[in-house]
């Protein structure tokens, strides 16, 4: 269990870079799974510490989200502090480091677990959104679909005032506001009022099954699994690791701290990512 390990060993980035330049040499066509630690250079909070331990508390459960008003109210309330951190973050070297491996052929399918879109705005065009995508909204009656702006915009003109406080932004737009929201109006859908949610897999909830079996169709036809900036504490990723073993995939992991795949894994790489990156992409 976390806490119960020994200390981790840092790697050098430039040794960790010719060593992921090694495995990537010797298994030239790989599935790559990302993480939040790909895009906290970009000003977007991550869930976890090193030792894979919450940083704060979890996130709106998906039950709670559909079956509570008060939980709506909350999400959507934090969600005007939260959300345009989301949508005015950019790619960080990491995300172009990513896209330049897709670019050289080694990317079979690029699976993310971050729903900000930061891959496909550095020009990995192979992207997989595994827990969807924050800048899109569906009615969870009607299906009808939005952008994200118009409900932020709605939300903004029912409750003025709401966006302007000064709190500290938490993962995929949320904030740590903490006050009462009982009289915050939400957003329903325009079209039936149905409840308008995120086009994202939210806590408690299940990744759609096609998109599932696509990305193990990918790992199934690469060289092996690169994981990138994922602890693998939740199980829609830390699945991959498993079906890699089953199906003799080899597997490295870069991540700054343990992940759930350590027993798993042929290399781990605890060290800088972008640095690591940087360095084994100027010797492929």
């Amino acid at each position: 269990m976390p806490g119960c390990e020994r200390p981790l060993e840092a790697h050098d980035p430039q040794e960790a870079g010719e060593r992921l330049a090694d495995f990537i040499h010797r298994n030239p066509r790989l599935m790559i799974l990302t993480g939040a630690g790909v895009s906290t250079g970009s000003g977007i909070p991550d869930y976890r510490d090193g030792e894979g331990s919450w940083k704060r508390k979890p996130p709106v459960q998906h039950d709670e989200f559909m079956s509570s008003l008060h939980a709506r109210r909350r999400y959507w309330g934090r969600s005007l502090i939260g959300w345009p951190v989301i949508r005015n973050a950019t790619p960080n070297p990491s995300h172009g480091y990513i896209a330049e491996l897709e670019k050289r052929g080694h990317s079979r399918l690029l699976v993310t677990q971050n729903v900000d879109r930061l891959h496909q705005k550095a020009g990995s065009s192979l992207a997989m959104d595994l827990h969807g995508r924050a800048d899109e909204v569906i009615c969870m009656s009607c299906g009808e679909r939005s952008r994200r702006d118009q409900v932020h915009d709605r939300c903004a003109q029912l409750n003025p005032g709401f966006g302007d406080y000064s709190v500290a932004v938490a993962p995929d737009g949320d904030a740590d506001l903490e006050l009462d929201f009982d009289r915050f109006e939400v957003a329903d859908c325009e079209h039936c009022g149905g409840i308008l949610k995120p086009d994202v897999v939210f806590f408690g909830d299940y990744v759609p099954k096609q998109r599932v079996y696509s990305a193990l169709d990918a790992l199934k036809d690469s060289d092996g699994l690169l994981v990138i900036g994922s602890s693998l504490m939740v199980y829609s990723g830390f699945r991959f690791c498993r079906y890699a073993t089953e199906w003799s995939r080899p597997m490295v992991t870069l991540n700054l701290g343990r992940t759930r795949a350590d027993s798993l894994v042929d290399l781990k790489l605890n060290a800088s990512i972008d640095a690591t990156l940087e360095r084994a992409l100027s010797l492929l």
